[in-house]
């Protein structure tokens, strides 16, 4: 009871989190169950995934009744994550746990490093990057249909590309995608970070279901962790989803920053065998 109970705060913790930066709450879930509660790695990331979908259903509503979220731009992207987030489930049950935790590390040190260095919301040679990225009037029509009201989209193929990376990650660390999906809408295609996070809030459930099912299926998914942590997930996320317009967008950066690395840390001293 009293784990459940830790289990559930944990949730609302993660889940506020998960919804002030678009990540789901995967970022913080998987190193909670795996270093607080001693669950199996992969078990941690089945139920990591379900608690993203639960995240992302608490807060997509909100974001799109205020207007703060890209819909057309997120169903795009959301096509070529979900092809990643199978193949990423698939390979889930074929890599050692260390492995994974090492994955886990590498991918939060290097999103942590490069949110550090980005310092400004629009990419450098911007307003060349449309002709790169299409071919034809109608290329430049489909693209220049995805910006938002006050801000082009940039970069349209290498934030495709950046999708399915993100989908692979999902289903192999748990993490929603938000993680990849919002430096790569922030700083390559040059969406403001307050309309990236409420974006890949829309998406994140959706491919936490693609990669969910095979972890259901292969038994990778505990009913009792799942409970209580998604529970204080939804909590959470209905929280920080209607706080989020008042959080500062630099503070927003170095929390994520700041976390991202101390989580970093606690994984690749489990990937080394330390803990």
């Amino acid at each position: 009871m009293i784990v459940a109970l830790l289990m559930l705060v944990g949730g609302v913790a993660v889940g506020v989190f998960g919804s002030l930066l678009g990540l789901g709450g995967g970022l913080l879930i998987v190193p909670l169950l795996t270093l607080g509660f001693h669950l199996p790695l992969r078990e941690a990331i089945g139920v990591s995934l379900v608690c993203v979908i639960v995240t992302s259903g608490a807060s997509a509503g909100v974001f799109l009744e205020r207007r703060v979220a890209n819909l057309r731009l997120g169903m795009v992207l959301e096509l070529f994550t979900a092809i990643g987030a199978v193949f990423g489930g698939l390979m889930a049950f074929l890599l050692d746990e260390r492995v994974l935790a090492g994955l886990f590390s590498a991918l939060l040190i290097y999103v942590a490093v490069s949110m550090l260095r980005a310092r400004s919301t629009a990419p450098v040679g911007a307003p060349r990057a449309i002709a790169t990225d299409v071919v034809g009037p109608r290329g430049e029509g489909f693209i220049a249909g995805l910006a938002g009201p006050d801000y082009p989209v940039h970069r349209l193929g290498p934030g495709l590309l950046g999708s399915v990376v993100a989908g692979i990650a999902s289903a192999l660390l748990g993490i929603g995608g938000g993680l990849v999906k919002v430096p790569v809408m922030h700083m390559v295609m040059g969406v403001p970070l307050r309309v990236a996070t409420a974006t890949s809030n829309l998406m994140i459930g959706i491919t936490a279901s693609t990669s969910a099912w095979i972890y259901l299926l292969r038994g990778g998914i505990d009913p009792y962790a799942v409970g209580p942590t998604a529970v204080g997930v939804f909590i959470g996320a209905s929280i920080g989803s209607r706080l989020a317009h008042r959080v500062d967008v630099r503070a927003l950066r170095l929390l994520f920053t700041a976390v991202l690395l101390y989580t970093a840390y606690q994984m690749i001293r489990r990937a080394a065998g330390l803990q």
